[in-house]
């Protein structure tokens, strides 16, 4: 369908798909992830744990022990933003850069969640002020937006708590391309949703599409650095959400292979592609960290 409709704009408008990409590269910055802290807190007041992925189902409790809840204190604002994250060892949490820094805010605490449901309590709740920087991270552009959090004791595993693993062997020259992956995390499940009971952490399947595609849509922002999936049907990734997994199954073990970025600025809804982060184009600067 999304093939569809963009040859249909080309037909009508050769500059569409130019102006398409001008106007859906997302505009996440820490202040709206503050307002999607406060959203997420009041949901939880209301009745349960967390948030939203766009079309999503709710995640069972324990599916995703890898996944780290973030609430990041900025520097110039009143109140926590929120992003997510993987734990990949004992010590270490990957997550979006731009959720330390947005080209205009920069986080100087991070409070990582691991192990609850709820992003505001539960769990086991580590406070960290140290963060590794991809060196060649653009806020403008959202280029190598790929982050390493350092905690500062070792966490104890558990069914609720486990880290994911990275892919390995043939895995890092894999196109991906037509494959199904799995995404959770704590953003908004539409881009009109509003705190009610309905707050668990969400899951949903994602078909990956071709690095050709997603580049007709958001034009010279995509990389070969970035995986993105279909987003046909209005689901994907959603405001919080940024910095969460994108993961694979491989012989019955759930693999990282993405790490959430961007999505479209019109909408969570819309169609168009998520964008994130490809974890095998950046294995050696993550083992470099670990």
């Amino acid at each position: 369908m999304k093939s569809f409709l963009l040859l249909a704009c080309l037909l009508v408008n050769l500059s569409c798909s130019l102006a398409a990409w001008q106007k859906s590269v997302s505009k996440w910055s820490l202040e709206s992830g503050m307002e999607d802290a406060r959203r997420i807190k009041n949901s939880e007041y209301l009745i349960g744990p967390l948030s939203r992925i766009v079309g999503g189902a709710i995640a069972p409790i324990g599916s995703h022990p890898y996944l780290a809840g973030l609430l990041i204190d900025v520097i110039g604002l009143p109140s926590p933003a929120a992003c997510g994250g993987s734990l990949i060892s004992p010590t270490r949490v990957l997550t979006a850069a731009h959720c330390w820094n947005d080209g205009r805010f920069t986080a100087w605490r991070f409070t990582v969640v691991l192990g609850s449901p709820f992003l505001f309590h539960g769990g086991v709740r580590i406070p960290t002020f140290t963060i590794a920087v991809h060196p060649q991270y653009n806020p403008r552009t959202l280029n190598n937006d790929i982050a390493i959090l350092y905690l500062p004791m070792h966490v104890s595993f558990s069914d609720a708590i486990r880290p994911i693993a990275l892919p390995h062997r043939h895995l890092l020259n894999m196109d991906f391309t037509g494959h199904w992956f799995k995404t959770a995390g704590y953003g908004r499940y539409s881009d009109l949703s509003t705190p009610t009971t309905n707050t668990m952490v969400r899951n949903i399947f994602l078909q990956a599409i071709s690095t050709q595609q997603c580049r007709a849509i958001y034009g010279n922002a995509i990389l070969d650095s970035h995986i993105c999936t279909n987003g046909a049907g209005g689901v994907g990734i959603c405001q919080g959400d940024s910095g969460g997994p994108l993961t694979y199954s491989f012989q019955g073990q759930d693999i990282l292979i993405g790490v959430s970025s961007f999505v479209a600025q019109d909408g969570c809804e819309l169609g168009f592609p998520s964008a994130f982060a490809r974890v095998t184009s950046y294995i050696d600067w993550i083992h470099r960290h670990m």
